[in-house]
């Protein structure tokens, strides 16, 4: 199952709903969220920088990762940024693929 990497900022509103609610409850809703997509969460961490939380999960492919992001952005708690993950299995069939190309100039 593909694996991506959401990369989470809390809005004012968002932080406001942390504070009253918990980690663990967000986290429980986030799992429920991604298990009725046929997924599973493999971690979830808040964090210190840039983004607030970090979340991995297998989803099962680009339009349940793509609905899941847009439907939590919508909302306004949060603002996300999806990264689609490889295996080393995965780079290993890319690096053998054929791929016509040139690079500018040349």
């Amino acid at each position: 199952m593909p694996k991506y990497l959401f990369k989470v900022k809390l809005t004012p509103d968002g932080l406001k709903g942390l504070l009253k609610e918990g980690g663990s409850a967000r986290r429980d809703i986030v799992g429920r969220m991604v298990e009725g997509l046929g997924g599973r969460i493999e971690t979830m961490y808040w964090a210190f920088g840039d983004d607030d939380v970090y979340v991995t999960a297998e989803l099962p492919g680009n339009t349940s990762a793509a609905a899941m992001s847009m439907v939590v952005s919508a909302v306004g708690g949060v603002r996300t940024s999806t990264v689609v993950l490889l295996s080393a299995e995965e780079v290993d069939e890319a690096v053998r693929q054929q791929v016509d190309y040139r690079a500018p100039g040349t």
